[in-house]
């Protein structure tokens, strides 16, 4: 999986900007062993196509634009932490604690390392990269990137145009950055020295440089410097193997809007495949819906037309079916003719599959017979056990069903 490494000027130099896509920015392409495949620098819209094809991008905020702060903090859970910084940290800022986004980062030494960044920079650097085809992106702070030796501090010289910016590390967990903004480009080195020698009296010095630079930065050491200064060439490989080893994701602060979601780009296909299945599918369920609808339609106008045709008189024509069922029936018993359903026919059929199981034994077994609602209704004896299977097979032979109404009731009804 490969991850572009973005490292950002500081905010100052972007708002200097007409299009936000110009600001320039030095990359990195890292492999999963921590391989650098590609680097260099590019203004952010010449990079659309190497940021939409990493599967991670995470980008290093300038130092100056990140206050790290140190501070004790009660054993609160995660989510009770996170609502209890702003309050915590407002009076050690200068703004507003609600127009920043505050995130908590490892302990040590019972202190606890706490980010800030302002929240309309951060929302404006995740729609720009997303606007890129980012996908997971994340947002580390520049001066924790920066390689770290105990006892020592380390510093960076960052170089853009005529502006440089200083990004210090004082220890493992801690530091910071200051934007130089020299009167005259000759002498930005110089003040950068003075600065950095300021910030840092006494303690010795690792400073990183662009190869370019080291030379002259050597020949402006004052004398002292020379032993508690020790320059170094900056490459790329430092500061991916230091920012692999931070935890501290100034997205998590955004939530959802922190640009970690999944990368729909190369599922485009495949979706684009299962939504025209569906169509095809809800279409071709719409067609067969219809066609059914209009063979319900024109066998429910056959029936009616037929009933029509078989009672001309008939005025109301709700069911068809039911209906001329009803005049059948109606014309079997004027005709003489027993319906299925009739007392006689019940219980000429009941009889027959009683004797069948029960050998004549029914005045033992049966206290009364009754016929209500097109059905009989058979009370047993209280002590009485029929076998209830049996009974129920010899009536279904006959077309007869049987459903007990409560204990003791039978209820027999015509299955024709």
């Amino acid at each position: 999986m490969s991850t572009l490494y973005i490292r950002l000027l500081s905010k100052a130099a972007a708002d200097r900007l007409d299009e936000p896509g110009q600001l320039d920015c030095a990359y990195a392409l890292v492999n999963d062993g921590g391989g650098i495949q590609r680097e260099g620098t590019s203004v952010l819209a010449d990079m659309r196509a190497v940021i939409a094809q990493s599967q991670r991008v995470t980008l290093l905020l300038a130092a100056s634009d990140v206050t790290l702060l140190r501070i004790r903090v009660p054993p609160l859970s995660a989510a009770r932490l996170r609502t209890a910084l702003p309050n915590m940290l407002e009076e050690k800022l200068m703004t507003d604690p609600a127009e920043c986004v505050i995130v908590a980062g490892a302990t040590a030494d019972g202190l606890r390392t706490v980010a800030v960044v302002q929240r309309a920079w951060l929302e404006r650097l995740v729609h720009l990269f997303s606007g890129l085809g980012a996908s997971h992106l994340s947002a580390i702070p520049a001066q924790l990137c920066v390689p770290h030796q105990t006892g020592v501090v380390s510093a960076v010289i960052l170089e853009h145009a005529a502006d440089l910016e200083l990004v210090i590390r004082l220890n493992e967990q801690d530091g910071f950055g200051i934007a130089v903004l020299p009167d005259q480009a000759v002498s930005a080195l110089q003040e950068t020295l003075q600065t950095l020698c300021a910030v840092v009296p006494q303690a010795p010095i690792a400073l990183y440089l662009t190869p370019s630079s080291v030379p002259a930065c050597q020949a402006l050491l004052e004398d002292g410097q020379h032993d508690r200064i020790t320059l170094f060439a900056d490459n790329w490989l430092r500061w991916v193997t230091a920012a692999r080893g931070v935890t501290l994701n100034l997205m998590s602060g955004l939530g959802a809007a922190g640009g970690s979601g999944l990368n729909w780009q190369p599922w485009r296909w495949a979706i684009g495949l299962a939504v025209v299945a569906l169509l095809v599918n809800v279409t071709a369920l719409n067609v067969e819906w219809l066609r059914m609808k209009r063979e319900a339609n024109g066998l429910q106008g056959s029936m009616i037309q037929t009933y029509k045709t078989a009672y001309p008189k008939e005025t109301a024509i709700i069911d068809p079916v039911v209906q001329m069922r009803q005049k059948i029936a109606a014309a079997q018993r004027a005709s003489g003719q027993a319906a299925p359903d009739d007392f006689t026919s019940l219980l000429a059929a009941f009889s027959e599959a009683w004797n069948s199981v029960m050998q004549g034994g029914q005045s033992l077994v049966i206290a009364g017979i009754e016929y209500h609602d097109r059905g009989l209704l058979i009370k047993l004896k209280p002590d009485a056990q029929p076998p209830l299977d049996q009974i129920k097979a010899a009536l279904a032979q006959r077309q007869l069903s049987l459903s007990q109404q409560n204990a003791g009731v039978w209820q027999i009804r015509s299955s024709k």
